[in-house]
């Protein structure tokens, strides 16, 4: 049962990324108590001491995550200089022309556009240091408002967002389908190139 436990709480550090998850959220997802969860989380700490495990387990602010071990970074450094494929997906391609147009915008009015969920699109588009948090909205929890970054006009050839091509005033289902063709058809020539 611990390390059923062990492996839940695991897979939730990740799922929660740079975010992090507080021992109050860790005990309501897992129905335990805090004193139960905090075992848990030390001994995942304590595991992680390891020389055969790649991670460690921080804690700041009253938030825990994971992270890269620091002895392992000369080989991260390695990872981040090595060319990606420059070809993105169409997925990124979608999230990039709406946060473009739209900008800012949170990633919750980025799903609403696209109608699916769009948390794994928006990282690719930071990674790739195409899009940047570029603050946050003055709503009930504060969401993070992404723009687009210097790198982004860069990659597309543009001196500003005033060169973007604009967008139809009256829109059909035939013309959205075209235009994001010619949109993603154009995108992806200039990736290739690259």
């Amino acid at each position: 049962m611990d390390n059923q436990i062990k492996g839940i709480v695991e897979g939730l550090l990740f799922a929660t990324g740079d975010e992090g998850v507080t021992i109050d959220q860790l005990s309501n997802v897992l129905q335990l108590t805090n004193i139960n969860v905090q075992n848990v989380l030390d001994q995942l700490k304590e595991d992680y001491k390891n020389d055969d495990r790649g991670m460690s387990l921080m804690h700041a602010n009253d938030v825990y995550y994971l992270t890269t071990k620091k002895e392992h970074s000369s080989h991260l450094i390695k990872l981040l200089e090595t060319p990606q494929s420059s070809k993105l997906s169409q997925a990124a391609l979608e999230t990039l022309a709406i946060i473009a147009y739209e900008q800012p915008i949170t990633r919750i009015e980025v799903e609403e556009v696209r109608g699916v969920n769009s948390e794994r699109a928006i990282r690719t588009l930071m990674a790739r240091s195409l899009i940047k948090e570029v603050g946050r909205k003055d709503t009930i929890g504060r969401p993070i408002l992404f723009g687009t970054t210097i790198d982004f006009l860069t990659y597309f050839g543009l001196v500003s967002l005033d060169e973007l091509p604009p967008l139809p005033q009256s829109i059909d289902e035939q013309t959205v389908e075209t235009e994001a063709n010619l949109f993603f058809d154009q995108l992806n020539k200039v990736s290739k190139e690259e």
